[in-house]
Order: C-alpha cells, then structure tokens, then sequence
C-alpha cells in the first residue's frame, strides 16, 4: 500500500475515524473523572555500606555489592516485612477488618496473611541507581493511612533487618557457649593431670632441678678424674716400692733426712772410734747401738712410707668404685628426670593448647554474645512519609494524552478494517491490482473548467 492510497482510504473514513478518536478521549476523560481519587506517600530509608560493623570493627565486602540493594528490595516487599506492618498498625485486632476478612474469605486462611496480601498489592519499592536509598511507596484512598503504612513499612524493614541479623548471632552465641563449657572442661582435665603429675613426683621447676643434677654429675665425674689420677699415681709408686729409697716421698721427707743425716755422722763417729779407741770400747758400742736404732727408725720411716702409698692406692680403688657408683645412679636420676620432663612437657603442651583453645572460643564468645545483644544497624529513615495534599491517581492530564494517542490509532485501524471489508477503487494503483491490466487514461470527477471568452474560436 502506497502512501497515496493510505491517505485517499483516510479521507474516505475519516468520520469514523474522527468518531473513533473522539469516543475515546471522552471514554477516557469520563472514566478518570469517574475513578476515586489515589495517594501516595512516600518514606526513604538509607543504607550506609561503608561504616564499620560495630561488633566486629570492619566493613562487610558483601555490603557494596549490587546484589545486596536487591536483597534489600526483596526483604521490603517480603511477607515478613508485610505482616510486622499489620502487627505494628493492630490491624487484625480491628473488628471491621476482621468481618471484611470473613466475607471476604469466608473465615479461611490466616487474617495477617490476607492483610499483608493486600498490602503488598499497593506496595512499589524503587531503590536509586546511583545512590542506597530505597524508596518505599504505598497507595491508597486516604491520606493519613498511606503515609502511616509507608512509614510502618520503613520501621518494619529496619526491625527484620535487624532480627536477619541479630537472629545467626544468637544461635552462635548459643553455640559458642556450649563450646566455651566443653574447652573449660578439657583446660581443667589438663591443669589437673599435669598437677597430679607434679605431685606424684615432686616436681616443681624441672629445668632448675635438672641443671642442679646435672651440675652434680658433673662434680662427681671431675672427683672421679682427680682420683684415678691419684690411684694411678699411687698404682705407679706402689709397683716400684721395691726400692724405696727412690720414691719421691722417701727423699722428699724430712725426717728421712734427718734420719740419714744423723746416720751418716754416727757411722763418721763409729768410723773414728773404731779408729782411736777400738771395736770393744764402750763408746764404740754405744756408737754402733745409737746407729742401729736410727736405722731402724729410718727403715720404719720408709716402710712407713711404702705402706701409706699402698693405703692411698686401696683408698683411691675404693674411693674410684664408689664415684662409678655413684655416677651411674646419678645418670638414672637423670635420665628419670628427663622422662619426667618430657612427660610434663606434653602435659603442659596440652594445657597450652587447650588454654589456647578456650581463649579463642571465649573471645569468639563474647564477640558473638555482643552481636547477639546488638541494637544497631546500618540502615536509617531518611525521609519518613507525610500525609499528601495531592491525589498521585487517575493521572487525567496523562491518560488524556495517552488516549489521544490510542485513539488516533484505534481510529485509523477501524477505518482500515472498514476499508478490507468494503475494498473500493480510489486511484489508479487500485484498478491496476484489481484487474492487472495497464490503464490507458483517468477521468477526472472535478467538473470541467469554462473557456473564458477573449479565448474563444477565431472567425474565419
């Protein structure tokens, strides 16, 4: 179809399309005059995804995310959201409501539900592109009822946010108490099992005692190598006593050496009286008598000497056996308190641990017991709803405009229709598809137009 039969079918029809088009737009007009008068109220509330949690003292990364504004918007137009509504306005105390519900419903159902039904069906949450306001509308016939709703709406959304929120932390902290018992018993267990172990064997410092056993160990193992020094020193003498008089001690000794020294001036007297006064001289004998008993003191003296480096030697044997003794029944009490160390080691790595363990259960505890206990949240009224002066539906201006619109529409649609049904030869085009044969001339239906007289016919 070409524009000129299009517009040659639109000046056939155009009363009924005129007529189409007026009958809408006062159809329309009519009707919005008709219609009762709607309000909407409207309460913002703002989300603040930046503070930190109170609680725990950083941001959530889940907050800043859009997913979380659509959350938001999900929560508002919950059931939740919508029966806290019905119980904050008292609405299902109301005795009218409660008979509406009835002829309504017929008693069936729950009445909160139905209430909240209706609520929703009025409700429209819209949050901003570019901002965390959410705008919570709510319509209705009467001023003060909406801007109640929408303002009931705000509170209830910030009180179930709160409760999702308050609501885990509760079951944790329960959860966590239980916990904070159990570790409490183990810590206990473990203290007692590493006292019980301390007194049973009297342990109170093992590293202290330790060292003090070990220092003497180390005592008897220096005496044990001072006397098997001696013992073998004793042990080298002992085996050369057989020529006395070259021992140390012997030549050392000072009586020996007076011993020897008075002896050799006897024998020097002995010597000069056997000289001068003869063998049988009274003074030659007493000579010899004086010298041999300082011989035999001298050789008493040596025996002596002899006898106390064996007696040395005996002593230190024993002295050295009973050091090996004591060494070794001083290695066992080592190695017993190093047992006993190790055995109180791991007692007190599981004290460690479990103090560890009930340190951090308590903390978490207490952290979750204060989220339990929380008031806060991070969402707030911006603008609670006033009452509006100005009715927000029927928009008359607006549906005036679209049924002009739908109108012009209807109209030319129904003269088409007309047209299809009733198919008339308006212009060539049309004779051309209608009997597909060229068309050779087009009789104008304008009357014909008179020759002025100054141009009529010559005359011969």
């Amino acid at each position: 179809m070409t524009l000129l039969q299009f517009l040659l079918i639109l000046r056939a029809r155009y009363k009924v399309a005129a007529l189409t088009f007026l009958v809408t737009v006062a159809a329309t007009l009519f009707i919005s005059l008709l219609l009762p008068k709607q309000y909407t109220a409207t309460s913002s509330v703002v989300i603040d995804v930046r503070s930190p949690d109170p609680v725990a003292g950083m941001i959530m990364p889940g907050l800043a995310t859009p997913a979380y504004m659509a959350t938001q918007v999900d929560i508002i137009t919950s059931d939740r959201v919508a029966q806290r509504v019905v119980k904050l306005l008292r609405m299902d105390e109301s005795p009218a409501i409660r008979e509406q519900w009835m002829d309504a419903m017929e008693g069936e159902g729950d009445l909160t539900t139905w209430l909240a039904d209706l609520l929703k069906q009025k409700l429209e949450v819209r949050p901003s592109r570019e901002s965390n306001v959410i705008n919570i509308e709510f319509s209705g016939v009467e001023p003060g009822f909406v801007a109640t709703v929408a303002n009931a709406f705000a509170q209830a959304y910030i009180d179930v946010h709160l409760e999702l929120k308050v609501t885990p932390a509760r079951q944790s902290a329960t959860w966590f108490e239980d916990q904070t018992k159990m570790v409490r018993e183990k810590l206990e267990k473990a203290q007692t099992a590493l006292s019980a172990f301390q007194q049973k064997s009297g342990i109170i410092a093992t590293d202290e005692r330790l060292d003090h056993e070990t220092a003497k160990l180390n005592e008897l193992s220096t005496r044990l190598t001072n006397v098997q020094a001696e013992t073998s020193d004793s042990s080298s003498k002992r085996k050369s006593a057989g020529n006395s008089e070259t021992l140390v001690e012997v030549m050392q000794s000072p009586m020996i050496n007076m011993l020897k020294s008075d002896i050799a001036r006897l024998e020097a007297k002995h010597h000069e009286s056997n000289i001068n006064l003869g063998v049988n001289h009274p003074q030659t004998k007493r000579t010899e008598t004086e010298l041999a008993s300082l011989r035999r003191r001298l050789a008493s003296e040596t025996r002596q000497i002899s006898e106390s480096i064996s007696t040395s030697y005996e002593v230190g044997k024993q002295k050295e056996k009973e050091l090996l003794e004591a060494m070794e029944s001083q290695k066992k009490r080592i190695l017993e308190l190093n047992k006993e160390r190790d055995e109180i080691a791991v007692l007190k790595r599981d004290v460690e641990a479990a103090q560890h363990t009930f340190e951090g259960v308590s903390q978490r505890s207490a952290q979750t017991r204060l989220e339990s206990l929380s008031a806060q949240t991070n969402i707030a009224i911006l603008n609670p709803a006033t009452m509006p002066t100005k009715h927000s539906r029927p928009r008359i201006l607006l549906n005036v405009l679209i049924s002009i619109f739908l109108g012009t529409l209807l109209g030319i649609a129904i003269a088409f229709m007309l047209e299809l049904g009733s198919r008339r030869v308006r212009s060539s085009e049309d004779l051309i598809q209608a009997i597909d044969l060229p068309v050779l001339a087009v009789i104008s239906s304008r009357p014909p137009q008179k020759i002025p007289k100054q141009l009529g016919p010559v005359a011969g």
